[in-house]
């Protein structure tokens, strides 16, 4: 069983950064793909990015790519999200989820565990 967890998320004002990271323990952390996705209040869950395995190939959803950095640190079990020029559109509870699947899932169903989520608020 894999537990993850999630980590770095707080207040921001438009156009600032945040850091967060996703510790996970159990199972082989280099060998899944790592995935972000975020759920603001009344909307459904969304994708934000994924990193595979070996750390070599990442993928963004649309609304963040240019502005968000995936990062996997296999030597710590770590996966990071780095958020510049945050919009208040980018207000949501974060998770982390591991799958093993590459090219990665985009819809959340392919992923096995997920963290608690980490909030994340961007005022205008």
């Amino acid at each position: 069983q894999v537990q993850l967890v999630e980590s770095g998320g707080g207040l921001v004002q438009t156009g600032g950064s945040l850091r967060l990271s996703c510790a996970a323990s159990g199972g082989t952390f280099s060998l899944y793909t790592m995935g972000w996705f975020r759920q603001a209040t009344g909307k459904e869950r969304e994708f934000v990015s994924a990193i595979s395995g070996n750390a070599i190939n990442t993928y963004y959803a649309d609304s963040v790519k240019g502005r968000f950095t995936i990062s996997k640190d296999n030597a710590e079990n770590t996966v990071y999200l780095q958020m510049n020029s945050l919009k208040p559109e980018d207000t949501a509870v974060y998770y982390c989820a591991n799958s093993w699947l590459w090219p990665p899932d985009v819809s959340g169903r392919g992923y096995d565990y997920w963290g608690q989520g980490t909030q994340v608020t961007v005022s205008s």
